[in-house]
């Protein structure tokens, strides 16, 4: 992260944890009492051809979560057993989020839970079952207007994410300016010498999108008029305001990426546009990819922002709510469309402060609980979501994610810890394990896999992370908050193919105060980090900024632009310190524009030009037993190595999630 800043302007005791002499169980809460063994769990059932005035019976069953809900709410106060809500294949289309908070009552007891889960969850005859925020749009006509464009009604519908046929669409878009001539930043916008603006429909639906390093945001069109022989674009505020503030100028601002969101542009297939020129008669077009037929295809626009909410009061958490089989599917997440944008790093936006000093904002959880314990997430799959998948956050202690699928999400995967804007809170005990998290960050890229803001004695163990725009397992705050973090372990992951877009990140990216030693420090261990040799610098395990008291123990690491380094911010009083590596095996990869130093990794230098800029020296770090492997080929060489063969065999989901994760 600074060195962009710079050159710009089911819980496991693994293998390693063994070896480095800890456990990583999760502890319980000492509020969690003990419930009896035999006791037989209390069930309820819902189905899409049930009623609510129905009992909840296997026979008559309720036709919504919501009404089965209130049953839960009605009984809990005299649970003896565990409470188990089946619902039936089929899809539940919420027509608000399904609100959980321990006022209402909707907390296990007694050591009891209530569970939410897919009908035959655990067997072969487990059912489908999805929870969706969306709605079907159908009666699709062809454009009389726009050639090869089809055309339906949508009411009042306000999103920003389509899915056809099971696919998401993308908005029409433009790389770069999307016009000749030049383009200069202004107070207000741009000026250019171009006319085509003038001939963009609708610019008020239009966002430009800047991109470098790991900084994405987008701010929208306010208006375009005519200036002389020049034309003038004017942008939304405060988004403009905004972005000069947190990217330092407009430097950044003179080059878009692309435009996105008009008619105006050439289509590409499985594009489309949401017409909104009539208020409350909104019209969606759709230019279809090879084979659609819009008279038949399945269409589904995102309306809720939220799927499910949970939420606890200090001292009085939500607890012991599980979640085993169900798929999470099709929300949307509108605040990039209001006037503020999306001025962004990570997955951290701007919005105006209550001062002058604008509030540091993150992207929600699509399922997010908050002040909640004992909450479980057990074989359910993410998907079609407009914001972050999943978050636990405002101290929330003991929860836990395992053997779940999080696959084409707008933003992150899984979020976690002390949230911005809020400084401090205590989330512990947490575990993320057996999790297949891919393809994530597909509409806001500068988002990790896993994202572990602030924790302590957090487990994110045997996880599987591919093919993500920016990093694949973050630890860390997006500001210096000491005294927080402690004993987390990052045990056994199979990370690759990380960094596609953005840089300045990595496969495992840790930051800030991690403990006050060793004994309590972060360990990294056994993870295999391998295949992401995109950009100009990311690197497989990164120590950045103020990184303090991490063991990086027995991990394999290559085919990155740097194997280890980061870098040290001596300049602000945050150097990289008290870092040991051991038993590691690396290709030890550098870049060409950072000079190799006497010990591994790729540490950049300070820049004397800059004394409020650049890197430093690292300090306390200490290397024992570590094995290079060669530059070329590396893989081949590990797979010939016992010992860093076996990191590579042991690293991801263990073998008995594996097929029911969909991985080979």
């Amino acid at each position: 992260m600074a060195i962009f800043r710079a050159r710009t302007t089911a819980g496991v005791v693994t293998r390693a944890a063994l070896a480095i002499g800890l456990s990583v169980g999760a502890v319980p809460s000492a509020a969690a009492a003990v419930p009896d063994p035999a006791a037989t769990p209390t069930q309820l059932y819902v189905a899409p051809w049930g009623k609510d005035s129905w009992p909840g019976t296997l026979d008559r069953p309720f036709a919504t979560p919501a009404r089965a809900q209130q049953a839960v709410r009605a009984q809990a106060p005299r649970m003896t057993s565990d409470l188990v809500v089946n619902l039936r294949g089929g899809t539940y289309h919420l027509k608000a989020p399904l609100r959980m908070s321990q006022a209402a009552g909707d907390s296990g007891r007694g050591g009891h839970r209530v569970v939410y889960q897919a009908y035959g969850y655990g067997t072969p005859r487990q059912e489908r079952v999805t929870i969706s925020g969306g709605r079907q749009i159908s009666q699709w006509r062809p454009d009389p207007r726009l050639k090869g464009f089809w055309r339906a009604d949508a009411g009042g519908l306000e999103t920003r994410q389509l899915y056809v046929e099971d696919r998401r669409a993308t908005r029409l878009t433009r790389d770069g300016a999307g016009f000749p001539g030049t383009l200069k930043a202004t107070r207000t916008g741009y000026v250019t010498t171009s006319a085509v603006p003038r001939t963009w429909r609708n610019p008020g639906d239009m966002e430009f999108v800047y991109r470098s390093g790991y900084l994405e945001g987008r701010c929208g069109v306010a208006g375009v008029s005519p200036k002389g022989r020049r034309t003038t674009v004017t942008m939304d505020q405060p988004c403009w305001d905004l972005a000069q503030q947190l990217y330092g100028g407009t430097e950044l601002l003179e080059a878009p990426t692309s435009v996105e969101n008009t008619p105006s542009f050439a289509p590409k297939p499985g594009s489309w546009y949401l017409d909104r020129s009539r208020p409350g008669h909104h019209e969606l077009l759709y230019f279809p990819r090879a084979g659609e037929d819009m008279r038949r295809a399945q269409v589904v626009a995102p309306e809720l922002e939220s799927l499910v909410t949970g939420t606890g009061r200090p001292g009085r958490p939500l607890h012991d709510i599980g979640f085993r089989g169900l798929t999470f599917a099709y929300a949307t997440w509108r605040a990039p469309s209001e006037p503020a944008g999306f001025a962004s790093a990570w997955s951290m936006y701007l919005r105006p402060g209550k001062r002058d000093d604008a509030q540091l904002l993150t992207v929600p959880g699509t399922v997010a609980f908050r002040t909640a314990e004992r909450i479980t997430f057990e074989g359910n799959r993410f998907t079609h979501l407009g914001a972050q998948a999943l978050e636990f956050s405002e101290n929330s202690s003991y929860n836990v994610v395992d053997g779940n699928v999080i696959s084409d999400v707008s933003d992150g995967g899984i979020l976690m810890g002390v949230v911005p804007p809020d400084q401090k809170g205590t989330n512990r005990g947490n575990r993320i394990t057996n999790n297949w998290i891919h393809h994530t960050g597909a509409e806001y890229h500068a988002a990790s896999g896993i994202w572990d803001t602030a924790t302590r004695e957090t487990t994110i163990a045997h996880n599987q992370v591919n093919d993500v725009p920016y990093s694949g397992i973050l630890s860390g705050p997006g500001d210096d908050l000491r005294g927080i973090m402690r004993r987390n372990r990052i045990l056994d992951n199979r990370v690759f193919t990380t960094n596609r877009l953005l840089e300045d990140g990595g496969g495992i990216y840790l930051r800030g105060e991690q403990g006050t030693s060793f004994a309590d420090g972060a360990v990294i261990g056994g993870n295999a980090v391998t295949d992401s040799k995109y950009g100009e610098w990311n690197v497989g395990i990164y120590t950045d900024d103020s990184t303090n008291w991490v063991t990086v123990d027995r991990n394999t690491v290559y085919n990155y632009v740097a194997s280890i380094g980061g870098c040290s911010e001596e300049w602000g009083d945050r150097p990289v310190q008290n870092v040991r590596y051991r038993g590691n095996f690396w290709d030890d990869s550098v870049p060409e524009w950072v000079e190799r130093r006497e010990f591994p990794g790729a540490w950049p230098p300070a820049d004397k030009q800059d004394p409020d800029g650049g890197c430093g020296e690292p300090h306390g770090l200490t290397f024992t037993d570590n094995t290079l492997l060669p530059s070329r080929d590396p893989g081949r060489t590990c797979a010939a190595n016992p010992t860093c063969a076996a990191v590579l065999t042991n690293s991801g989901p263990l073998p008995s999630y594996r097929h029911g994760l969909g991985l080979r």
